[in-house]
């Protein structure tokens, strides 16, 4: 099947505390990736008639998929993707995946990626993963990567999760990270507190802080900038990562 690359556009709904629901729409259609709630997608779908073509989920935590079962009865046409091993904890999931897998999804290239660590069978999904041109190439990865930090270890190990972040870390610079949480300026201010003096990570949280402060998502971010000043990406081994998870597991902000 020929790939037929188009413009579309990547639309943040804010829900819960923190929670960030991310809607791909390309021709009227749309994609809806990790729905904690299901009435804030519902709505901006029909407001904008926009059809749902189908739902990606990283993985199982109820922030995540709290909303899709509801959404589904809107357009129960739309298919759900998600991790196979997840099949007993997302049951209502009809495409299963494993890594590796490539989809077109709104005739658009998608590989899956195995990203264990923050769950045993978590998932990411990268757009434009087999070209140098056209747009920067995006990855949803849930809570894999964080705007400068990681997700906890709830069902994988801190050497899965850093090799997963290997993984991520191996992807072009320009890479859009679309994570699933607003969590950037306080995982600055850990990091900052362990490097008062890195530029890098001072110089992130001066620009993340305005942001906030105006009521401004700091997401997504690129790759280079979490190269640069995320200390979970910058460990160089699992030993090292492993401490760092540990460290900011329990600090107080």
């Amino acid at each position: 099947m020929k790939i037929e690359k188009q413009n579309f556009i990547i639309h943040p709904i804010p829900v819960l505390k923190d929670n960030i629901i991310w809607i791909w729409v390309k021709n009227n259609e749309a994609v809806v990736v990790d729905p904690a709630i299901s009435q804030p997608v519902i709505s901006w779908l029909k407001e904008n008639r926009i059809k749902l073509n189908c739902i990606l989920q990283t993985h199982h935590h109820e922030d995540h998929i709290g909303g899709t079962e509801k959404i589904l009865r809107e357009w129960p046409s739309a298919s759900v993707i998600a991790a196979k091993g997840d099949i007993n904890r997302i049951p209502f999931q009809t495409c299963s995946v494993i890594g590796n897998e490539n989809l077109v999804i709104l005739n658009e290239l998608v590989k899956v990626i195995s990203v264990p660590g923050h769950t045993k069978y978590h998932l990411s999904y990268l757009l434009h993963s087999s070209t140098n041109r056209g747009p920067d190439p995006v990855l949803f990865c849930g809570d894999t990567l964080f705007g400068a930090g990681c997700g906890r270890l709830l069902g994988g190990t801190p050497k899965q999760m850093f090799d997963s972040l290997k993984k991520i870390k191996s992807l072009p610079d320009n890479t859009k990270i679309y994570c699933a949480h607003e969590y950037t300026e306080s995982n600055l201010e850990w990091a900052l507190s362990i490097y008062p003096q890195d530029p890098n990570i001072k110089e992130r949280l001066k620009e993340v802080s305005v942001k906030r402060a105006k009521g401004l998502l700091t997401i997504p971010s690129k790759l280079s900038e979490e190269r640069n000043s995320n200390l979970f990406i910058r460990a160089k081994t699992s030993k090292e990562f492993s401490e760092l998870r540990f460290h900011k597991d329990n600090w107080k902000r």
